[in-house]
């Protein structure tokens, strides 16, 4: 099924669900029960993906440590080696990696941890260790991202750990990688948030997700004295800001917010580096709210690790995003309508279109996905309603932009979601809606048969004034 959300400024949600996979190949999926698990038999979290001389390689991490994989010639995940974290435990259930030059930068925000570093030189033999940091500018920390042109490590959340004691929490830190085994301090700060959660550079352009204030962008050319470009501190279906993606054009910024049920945001990005969100997106919250969680894009596709969906592919190259492929890896329903249980982390960006993500419970995926099949692919919007605003007492229409949608059913609610009409198109292509209703917002949502006979639904805010 696919589900479509419109608003004034032309925003679409929507997405195909209903078997556990669908145009996605399966190549290997690694996963161990000796691996430590707390209750929620949580063992791994965050993954990357790397090519060095010409061979693909894989990273994901458990409450262990790192254990490093070559995806081989015949396309499985073939173990290579392990590296155990600074703080080993069931509890160690958040570890993120990013590489530069030939170096595997390691953390995890849970425990005594640090900022490891591994020589990826010996690869495909073997990885080691060479650096193990801990101090005052080094310790526990959420996430990291590195701009390689730039040779700066942006470090999230960091906790730094003096003597085996945490001292206070920085929300940003960058790091001069000038020398890449010894990491030298230039900036810490961002004080003026309450914390910087995840973060995408390029250019020196960082886009700061910030939880519950939004995102912030920052110039930091001058690393160590950061200028203040743009912010969104607020929009529609705001919730924990929790991770986005830029396409490399440049011009499409994807985010999610970490709060059940609610859309992705596909945004625009201004010359004045202004974030306008366009489209809502997303998986089908039925039968709970789904949350997506960690995003890689390519100027035609947003790759999605959602929550108990899986994977998740949409199409954005061209106006409302579209769900193109996905592949569930957590078959259990929750009781809860959050869960974190699921798919975790990403890594979509390899030229061979193979895709990495690792799934909390269920272990290490690697799957194939032929972009060259869809991304051709236009489906329009289906309905419009015009005039939209419309004027209180005035007459309002929703019409079938495609000449095959010649039966659908419309309700219309108010924001208590109480139903306050129900009509039905017949055999024509326009319903007229009524025009008793008062000043304000309602939700409109359509059922319908679409071109692939299946049942579809459309959703739009329809606005009222005098």
């Amino acid at each position: 099924m696919r589900v479509i959300m419109l608003s004034c400024v032309f925003m679409g949600w929507f997405s195909c669900w209903g078997q556990d996979q669908k145009n996605i190949t399966l190549l290997d999926h690694w996963f161990s029960d000796s691996i430590l698990s707390n209750s929620s038999n949580v063992r791994f979290s965050g993954c990357y993906g790397f090519t060095i001389g010409g061979i693909e390689y894989g990273v994901i991490g458990s409450t262990e440590g790192a254990h490093i994989f070559q995806i081989s010639e015949h396309e499985t995940l073939a173990f290579i080696d392990f590296v155990p974290g600074a703080y080993v435990s069931s509890q160690a259930i958040t570890r993120e990696y990013k590489t530069f030059d030939h170096y595997l930068y390691a953390t995890c925000d849970e425990g005594t941890s640090s900022l490891q570093i591994i020589d990826l030189s010996y690869l495909p033999d073997s990885v080691h260790l060479v650096a193990d940091l801990q101090g005052n500018a080094f310790g526990k920390t959420h996430n990291i991202f590195i701009d390689s042109t730039n040779q700066l490590l942006y470090a999230c959340k960091v906790t730094p750990i003096v003597n085996g004691s945490n001292q206070g929490i920085i929300p940003l830190c960058v790091y001069s990688l000038q020398n890449p085994i010894v990491p030298s301090l230039v900036y810490a700060g961002m004080y003026q948030v309450n914390e910087v959660h995840d973060l995408y550079v390029r250019d020196n352009i960082a886009m700061l997700n910030c939880g519950y204030e939004g995102i912030q962008v920052f110039d930091f050319s001058n690393p160590s004295q950061p200028v203040y470009l743009n912010a969104l501190a607020f929009y529609n279906y705001q919730g924990y800001n929790h991770q986005g993606w830029l396409t490399p054009n440049g011009k499409t910024y994807v985010f999610a917010d970490e709060t059940a049920g609610l859309p992705v945001k596909k945004c625009e990005v201004l010359d004045d580096y202004s974030i306008i969100p366009r489209y809502f997106f997303g998986t089908n919250n039925d039968p709970i709210p789904k949350t997506a969680h960690n995003i890689h894009c390519t100027d035609d596709f947003a790759f999605i690790a959602y929550y108990v969906d899986g994977l998740r592919i949409y199409n954005i190259s061209n106006g409302a995003p579209y769900e193109v492929a996905y592949y569930d890896t957590y078959n259990e329903t929750p009781n809860t309508n959050f869960s974190m249980w699921g798919a975790w982390g990403i890594y979509a960006l390899f030229n061979s279109n193979r895709i990495l993500m690792s799934d909390r419970n269920a272990g290490f995926f690697l799957f194939k996905f032929d972009a060259s099949a869809f991304n051709q692919i236009t489906i329009p919007m289906d309905f419009v309603i015009y005039p939209n605003p419309g004027t209180t007492g005035g007459n309002s229409v929703i019409r079938s932009k495609n000449d095959q949608i010649t039966h659908f059913q419309v309700h219309v609610y108010n924001l208590l979601g109480q139903q306050l009409f129900e009509g039905n198109s017949g055999n024509q292509s326009v319903l007229e809606l009524p025009s008793s209703f008062a000043n304000g917002s309602y939700r409109i949502r359509v059922d319908f048969e679409n071109y692939l006979l299946e049942n579809d639904l459309y959703e739009a805010e329809w606005v009222l004034m005098n």
